[in-house]
């Protein structure tokens, strides 16, 4: 088993689940069929991206306890549609409407750079300090990061977002700084890192 297929699980399933909160809670109000939309879709368009373009880190070898201990971790993404859907708070429409724009950004820069670094190292390997690169090192996390903050602020209740901040900085802030370090073997690197945000861009300097 690979990690990937753990991460495939969950993100494939998530349409499920939430169908099936809305048939358990009887909600289908806007709010909650603007949430399946958001999440449901992102978790299928993950399953294209993993047969399209695949992420080499996440075809590690992993045994059945971690692969559990795994699934349980990304199952706390869920929290945000039940909180949601039992409620049964519609999002007033100012909400949704920052909830999808920040979703679609954070779409574009988490696939679109995952693209490039799969299609541009297959083609030449080395440092890729161009397109999505341009301005942050770490394009795809920060799309990543938008996506999963337009479902919490769906949500609208404080623990998505202690969920979210426990995975940005107990995962995302870590695979960061280890990919500068990897980074940093190559000659162009020192320079692309002055003239880049770790994340956002750098608009001074």
């Amino acid at each position: 088993m690979q990690l990937r297929h753990v991460i495939n699980l969950h993100k494939g399933s998530t349409a499920l689940l939430i169908g099936a909160l809305m048939l358990a809670y009887g909600n289908g109000s806007v709010g909650a069929w603007v949430y399946l939309a958001l999440h449901g879709g992102y978790g299928m368009l993950w399953l294209l991206k993993d047969g399209m373009f695949p992420d080499r880190q996440w075809q590690q070898p992993i045994g059945w306890p971690m692969a559990l201990a795994g699934f349980l971790t990304l199952a706390l993404y869920w929290l945000a549609p039940w909180l949601l859907i039992r409620s049964g708070a519609v999002p007033p429409p100012p909400l949704i409407a920052a909830a999808i724009a920040l979703n679609l950004l954070g779409t574009f820069l988490h696939f679109g750079s995952d693209a490039q670094k799969h299609f541009t190292l297959a083609a030449r390997p080395g440092l890729i300090c161009d397109g999505f690169f341009r301005y942050s090192r770490n394009p795809n996390y920060l799309g990543e990061m938008l996506i999963y903050a337009s479902f919490a602020l769906l949500a609208m209740h404080g623990l998505p977002w202690l969920v979210l901040a426990g995975f940005w900085l107990g995962v995302f802030l870590p695979n960061m700084r280890r990919k500068d370090e990897s980074l940093a073997r190559h000659p162009e690197f020192a320079a692309w890192k002055a003239r880049t945000g770790l994340l956002l861009p750098k608009l001074i300097g």
